[in-house]
């Protein structure tokens, strides 16, 4: 009886010490809206390189939480941003191939339209005035098409007239660069292919400032080609439209 009252009392003692022990916390766990918050706050403070490790460990930690999909048109954001414009890419591609009903996609276009055209930005030729023949603008008429894409499909979004100014200077600066090509092909001496760079300007960006300049091209090409009724047939056309035109 002794024996089993004291072994009654050792283990009331134990249990009321591991009673009074305060108990071990788990390790601490973020909410996907804590989380999300804290990237947001640091993506519009514009710190865009932290942003986007932080969105990434939202969208690792809960890729299918109410927040996935805002989370991934910010990230798409922060990319851009951040100059990680291969990243952004892939990212607004994937989003519209899991999403091709979601309403954002205005947005989605939106950016995919920035991020081409930004692709084909050279920092060193802008800053000095270069502007080269065999300069590829392959990103930038992509860039038209993805603003064509808002403007045709989403005529009421927020961002469409945005989009169609974009257009209007990715037109002209696609008639710019083919007056390039063709001044190249003029100093060579292959003047049927400077015409034709001319012709395309005329019937696809007729309403760009360089339309002028294109007809005069064509003139001059048709004239070293010895191709006088050509010559006499788009001369016309030049002076009809711009009469106060007397470089011939």
């Amino acid at each position: 009886m002794k024996a089993n009252f004291l072994l009654i009392v050792v283990v009331s003692l134990v249990l009321s010490a591991c009673a009074g022990k305060p108990s071990q916390p788990e390790p601490s766990t973020q909410t996907a809206q804590a989380m999300y918050q804290q990237a947001k706050e640091v993506l519009d403070n514009g710190l865009y390189n932290r942003a986007v490790e932080l969105l990434q460990a939202v969208e690792s930690r809960y890729p299918f939480g109410p927040l996935a999909r805002q989370v991934q048109l910010d990230l798409i954001f922060a990319y851009y941003k951040s100059g990680n414009l291969p990243q952004a890419l892939a990212s607004i591609d994937r989003f519209i191939r899991l999403n091709p009903n979601q309403p954002d996609l205005d947005y989605v276009y939106y950016m995919r339209g920035l991020a081409n055209l930004k692709a084909d930005e050279n920092s060193f030729q802008e800053f000095f005035g270069i502007d080269r023949a065999d300069r590829d603008l392959s990103s930038t008429r992509q860039a038209f098409d993805d603003f064509k894409i808002l403007v045709t499909s989403y005529p009421n979004s927020k961002y469409s007239t945005e989009a169609k100014k974009r257009m209007v200077q990715i037109k002209d600066t696609l008639a710019r660069h083919e007056l390039l090509i063709a001044d190249y092909y003029m100093r060579r001496g292959a003047y049927l292919a400077a015409a034709n760079r001319g012709k395309y300007v005329v019937e696809y960006y007729r309403d760009s400032p360089y339309v002028e300049q294109a007809l005069e091209v064509m003139v001059e090409s048709y004239e070293k080609l010895g191709l006088d009724k050509l010559k006499t047939d788009t001369y016309k056309v030049l002076k009809h439209n711009f009469p106060a035109n007397n470089r011939f």
